[in-house]
């Protein structure tokens, strides 16, 4: 019962900060102004960055001398420009019609993010890697059938409704830069 306890515990914790329902109008609004996301690419490619981070991120970031708060810091500034752009209506990020955002920017930095990979690392020194491992995949299996269902949600809410949902998340997605730049930004050196 312990380890199911556990499992859950850390599944909630990638959940909340993965927030796939926050991005789902995100992904929206990519995909309503004609970019294409294809689904497997967003989660193979998560599912690397995790995995990858989850064993090598550290020592990684220690190699090339950056620590996990100044790591924080730059993708939070880069949430916060999604957020901005979310807001203000504005494309600081330049991509044309029809062109491929799988990767950048939903791969990364809006599933693997600054705040999950971060977190990845804190997880380590609480939970099996056993379960971090598992509430992973549960977490992608989620992630695939809000990315996969966002045209059907995109639908049945309307234009004018996506465009409040974006305003709402793009407030939200600035709180979550904001805090996340505040947690880690006083303790670089």
């Amino acid at each position: 019962m312990k380890w199911i306890n556990s499992l859950i515990s850390c599944f909630m914790i990638l959940f909340s900060i993965i927030d796939i329902l926050g991005n789902a109008p995100i992904i929206m609004g990519f995909k309503s102004k004609g970019n294409i996301i294809d689904t497997n690419k967003v989660i193979i490619t998560s599912l690397i960055i995790f995995i990858s981070f989850l064993f090598l991120g550290q020592p990684m970031l220690k190699i090339i001398g950056v620590d996990v708060h100044s790591f924080s810091v730059a993708g939070s500034i880069v949430l916060f420009l999604i957020g901005l752009e979310m807001i203000l209506g504005v494309d600081f990020h330049k991509v044309s019609e029809n062109s491929q955002t799988s990767i950048v920017p939903i791969a990364f930095p809006l599933i693997a993010g600054p705040g999950s990979l971060t977190t990845l690392i804190s997880l380590r020194t609480t939970y099996d890697l056993t379960i971090i491992i598992l509430s992973l995949l549960l977490n992608m299996i989620v992630v695939y059938f809000v990315i996969d269902k966002c045209d059907f949600i995109a639908e049945k809410i309307g234009n004018n409704g996506l465009d409040v949902l974006k305003k709402i998340f793009g407030i939200v997605l600035l709180a979550f830069a904001v805090k996340i730049f505040g947690a880690n930004a006083g303790k670089l050196v």
